[in-house]
């Protein structure tokens, strides 16, 4: 990953962490069920000649702002749409808000959060340029799904040589 993130990976968990100007940036997301699923459009029993696609990993993710100063940590939860709809730049979209307290391991579910849906677009706007200035635009966002893909395909192999080893013992 480029833009100088930390890196820090437990089997299908990952985080990325960046400092930038009094703030510390947190990038979390978990590669389990982070493939969609393929869909067959061919007859069935017909067989296509064509190369199968690659299979990309594109989890959701969450984006953690702490500035040093405070105790509250502005937390985005973001996603790559199934379905790109024509015209939308950003390869990634933000779908709630909210803040929690900084330091907290658990999130407080009695925080208010702000779904995206009803949000003003100016401000949701202004949400996707506040994340791109702390590093998190689309250059990220394809970063991240190569990066998740390559780290799905590697827990994947091990699952099937740990199913193999698993399998073989008597």
């Amino acid at each position: 990953m480029s833009g100088g993130w930390e890196l820090d990976i437990h089997g299908t968990e990952a985080k990325l962490i960046r400092k930038v100007a009094g703030e510390t940036v947190t990038v979390s997301f978990n590669v389990n069920n982070s493939i969609p699923p393929s869909v067959d459009e061919s007859p069935e029993g017909q067989k296509d000649d064509e190369v199968e696609p690659e299979l990309t990993s594109t989890p959701n993710f969450v984006v953690e702002v702490t500035k040093d100063d405070t105790k509250q940590t502005l937390v985005l939860d973001c996603h790559y749409p199934e379905d790109e709809v024509k015209g939308e730049s950003d390869i990634f979209s933000i779908q709630e808000v909210s803040f929690q307290p900084s330091g907290d391991s658990e999130w407080q579910e009695n925080n208010y959060t702000l779904n995206t849906d009803s949000l003003d677009w100016a401000l949701y706007d202004h949400l996707m340029d506040f994340l791109a200035d702390r590093g998190v635009d689309n250059t990220f966002a394809d970063e991240l799904v190569n990066f998740s893909t390559a780290l799905e395909h590697k827990e994947y192999i091990r699952f099937l040589e740990d199913l193999k080893h698993f399998v073989k013992c008597q």
